[in-house]
């Protein structure tokens, strides 16, 4: 991810002496997926939701530009989908509504340009915000929130070590692409983006079990059936591993994104001779 930003950052100064700009503005739709404690695969059988959002860019010349977006999925994970039989024991599920803002260069390989070159991949990096709320439904079906509940002992006076996550965090988005000029109006765009947070609580699984009578002292029995759901009714070890602490948690989406094009409001002249009807030209 450094080495994404920085290989931009040189690159930028030499791309944009002397180049007329431009903006983009338009939507992106796609699929999104996550990757953590309860989903073992970066690209599974499973898990997909769709996404969508809003994408704007200013481009300082053909190959380097800025965006910015907001973007809206959902995310979730099952062990009963799991091959894993440690993790079928454990029986934990999420799902969470996920909004993001972000912002990042965009590099194209080859100069893009109304009259010139129609077509070229493209990278991008940044950096996001976003908001999560984990939950599950319990036996009962009912939508259950598990940060209040402190499935890890978070909060508690008992663990000083282990803190309350975080509804709001940041990521790293970074990707890349291929995007098309359709006409001398509309940029056709599709990419693959990841997004490696700083959060190993996106699916509220990190660390490992804490006592469970404690628990139940503190949240109540909502909290203990939720922090271990296995059908075999027996408590987990203290201190067993519930999740994995030494990797955070990522995202990722699969989008297309239509733009509409046209040149910066700093070159009106060059705008109207390139997209107005020819009686406005005169």
């Amino acid at each position: 991810m450094k080495r994404i930003l920085l290989l931009l950052a040189l690159i930028l100064p030499h791309c944009i002496q002397a180049q007329q700009t431009h903006h983009e503005i338009g939507i992106t739709v796609g699929a999104s997926n996550y990757w953590g404690d309860l989903q073992p695969k970066f690209f599974a059988n499973y898990g997909y939701h769709p996404m969508g959002g809003i994408v704007y860019k200013y481009f300082m010349g053909p190959h380097v530009g800025v965006r910015l977006g907001a973007s809206y999925t959902s995310l979730s994970a099952a062990d009963s989908l799991s091959n894993i039989p440690v993790s079928k024991q454990r029986n934990l599920s999420f799902a969470t509504h996920l909004f993001e803002f972000h912002g990042a260069l965009e590099f194209n390989f080859f100069p893009v340009e109304i009259l010139k070159r129609k077509a070229s991949p493209f990278l991008f990096g940044g950096i996001s915000v976003f908001y999560f709320n984990p939950f599950a439904e319990d036996n009962s079906g009912n939508k259950i929130f598990l940060r209040p509940l402190s499935t890890e002992g978070q909060g508690l006076p008992m663990y000083p070590d282990r803190k309350q996550y975080s509804l709001v965090n940041m990521a790293f988005p970074f990707g890349g692409g291929m995007k098309f000029f359709i006409g001398q109006k509309l940029m056709l765009t599709g990419e693959l983006g990841f997004r490696y947070t700083n959060t190993d609580y996106l699916d509220d699984v990190s660390k490992s079990y804490v006592n469970m009578d404690t628990l139940q002292a503190y949240k109540g029995h909502v909290s203990k059936d939720m922090s271990y759901r296995g059908k075999d009714n027996i408590n987990p070890n203290y201190g067993y591993q519930r999740g994995d602490s030494k990797s955070n948690d990522w995202y990722w989406f699969a989008n297309i994104t239509c733009t509409v094009y046209f040149r910066a409001f700093g070159n009106p002249r060059v705008y109207l001779k390139t997209k107005c009807p020819a009686f406005f030209r005169q």
